[in-house]
């Protein structure tokens, strides 16, 4: 009875939806067409240049808001808080993803305000050109670099580069800068990450003291010590004090 009724079904699904499809007007289906032609002057291969550099720039956005910012050092900090604290995936990635990017758009505001006033603005009102805009929008860059940089990898890059030895900030080239300020946003992230992690390793010790002393050998310390690293944590209002300390670490 199923087997048939299901048959049924079918067969008028048939000649209702079909003769109605066949009916049903052609709808246009858009025509796309990429083509590479000659260009009608200097102007033409040189917009085109800066639009492929533009999409260029786009495809690399993630690693430039990732290393070229305060992100890397402020998501290694929260990370080491974290870890530190012992909850394992409380606060989740996503949330700790979301803290690091709205610290990093506080901390890198003034740097974007200064590439929208005196970099991009101008360009957008025709005032300078586009080799003149990629100028001004470097120099307030590279000053937040320089600033967070410590000077020995600066010259062990510079080493490695086998550049000349820079007489100013404007001589050490962008890609020599680059990564000697990742090294020192590295360095600076475990440093504050190992000064977060002392006061919960000693809540730790203190705990698995106790109660070896006690003859609980067979508890778990750390369902003593979370509650207590919690409990402390949030005491001290420990978010706030990471925010600002990674936002003042910056100036």
């Amino acid at each position: 009875m199923t087997a048939h009724f299901r048959r049924l079904c079918l067969l008028l699904l048939s000649v209702i939806v079909l003769p109605a499809m066949a009916q049903a007007p052609a709808s246009p289906i858009p025509n796309i067409n990429l083509s590479i032609g000659q260009g009608k002057g200097a102007g033409d291969v040189s917009s085109s240049l800066q639009i492929i550099f533009l999409l260029t720039i786009l495809s690399l956005a993630p690693a430039i808001v990732m290393l070229v910012t305060s992100f890397a050092r402020i998501i290694i900090v929260l990370g080491f808080t974290r870890s530190a604290l012992g909850t394992q995936a409380i606060p989740p990635n996503s949330v700790l993803i979301g803290l690091a990017l709205f610290l990093t758009a506080f901390t890198m505001a003034p740097v974007w305000q200064d590439v929208n006033t005196n970099s991009l603005q101008p360009y957008l009102e025709h005032k300078i050109d586009y080799n003149t805009a990629i100028q001004r929008a470097s120099l307030p860059v590279r000053d937040f670099l320089f600033r967070q940089t410590r000077e020995s990898d600066l010259g062990m890059f510079v080493g490695m580069a086998k550049i000349p030895r820079p007489r100013t900030r404007a001589d050490v080239p962008t890609y020599v800068l680059v990564p000697a300020f990742i090294i020192s946003e590295l360095k600076t992230a475990f440093t504050m990450g190992f000064f977060i992690f002392i006061p919960f390793v000693i809540i730790d010790l203190v705990v698995a003291t106790v109660l070896m002393s006690m003859g609980m050998m067979m508890m778990p310390p750390v369902m003593i010590s979370l509650p207590c690293k919690i409990m402390l944590f949030v005491l001290i209002n420990g978010w706030s004090l990471i925010a600002s300390g990674l936002v003042t670490s910056f100036h």
